[in-house]
């Protein structure tokens, strides 16, 4: 039965989130479609640059991400606290580069309410979006809609672009986080797209290793200015910065090894040391990889502890998690 998406998200629990929505149509969101011959491989770039500019928008930051043929993945992270410390105009036009602001709002904005009721209608209306800007469910529906409308124009037809609902899953601890990272970060390489993330355009790792989200020949301006990914932290001395603790060079260093792991018909693909991370993690080479080739697949809902888990389950009206069984065998 679907689950309502209250039941899966809790800020309280985490603030990290891995999305995933799918296009319904035969005719593929990019890439080439083998039926028609016709190449859709520049809505990635659509994609790639929605997800920035909306990260710029909400109270939000993309960790990892990965555009496939017929899917995407985005893991976020929601920052509650810069959303608290916004202004009330600062959320107005965070809101008004989506959508079209109220007459109330904007006279509020010019001063000219008069009435009491009419400013305390106006701050209403503005909290109701500044809760919208921490929304999970937002950001995906400001995201996939201007796809779906775009690609409609550019196909000229209507109807669905994508299925109904995107997946949600919470990723309750830093290591869940990581994993999750990892997993989406591979899926080219996986699909036997690439077979490096130095050649996996249009996932976060790329984007991570050169600076940019994916090689246009044809651009002859610089990039617009954009919100940087979420960062690594591990190697900072301010430990009340933000970001993910662990080493940037370490993760791409993990990252890199498991693509060549799991690309094992290429000659010496295997290497004999295993990163670091690996220790940090407390993983073995079995489990790491089974996580990182399934994480996607066979965990559902949520990811984490056996303690987080249940807090989790407490907190978004659940009785039980699915997988938990499985999870308990694997990490514990």
């Amino acid at each position: 039965m679907t689950q309502s998406r209250q039941s899966q998200v809790s800020l309280s629990d985490t603030p990290y989130y891995h999305c995933i929505s799918r296009c319904v149509r035969r005719a593929y969101l990019c890439g080439d479609d083998k039926y028609t011959g016709q190449s859709f491989e520049h809505r990635r770039a659509w994609v790639v640059e929605r997800m920035h500019y909306l990260s710029t928008v909400f109270s939000m930051d993309i960790c990892a991400y990965a555009v496939m043929s017929n899917h995407y993945h985005i893991v976020l992270h929601v920052d509650e606290q810069l959303n608290q410390q916004l202004s009330d105009e600062d959320v107005c036009w965070r809101w008004g580069q989506l959508y079209s602001l109220p007459v109330l709002v904007q006279r509020w904005l010019r001063k000219q309410t008069c009435v009491g009721i009419e400013s305390e209608t106006a701050l209403s209306i503005i909290n109701d979006w500044r809760e919208r800007l921490i929304d999970i469910s937002w950001f995906m529906r400001s995201l996939n809609e201007f796809i779906a409308r775009k690609a409609n124009a550019e196909d000229d037809c209507s109807g669905r672009f994508w299925e109904g609902r995107f997946k949600s899953q919470a990723l309750l601890d830093e290591e869940a986080l990581l994993t999750c990272m990892a997993y989406v970060d591979l899926n080219p390489i996986r699909a036997g797209i690439n077979d490096s993330i130095e050649a996996s355009e249009y996932t976060s790792v790329y984007e991570r290793v050169h600076g940019v989200s994916h090689q246009d020949e044809q651009q002859s301006e610089p990039p617009c200015n954009k919100k940087a990914l979420f960062g690594f932290v591990g190697d900072t001395s301010e430990s009340e910065q933000c970001g993910i603790p662990y080493s940037l060079l370490d993760y791409i260093e993990l990252v890199d090894w498991s693509g060549r792991t799991i690309r094992n018909d290429k000659p010496g693909a295997i290497v004999a040391s295993h990163p670091k991370l690996l220790h940090s993690l407390g993983l073995d080479t079995e489990t790491w990889m089974s996580l990182a080739s399934n994480f996607g697949k066979d965990y559902q809902g949520a990811v984490g502890t056996l303690d987080e888990l249940a807090l989790f389950a407490e907190h978004t009206g659940r009785r039980w998690i699915a997988k938990k069984n499985q999870l308990r065998r694997c990490l514990h």
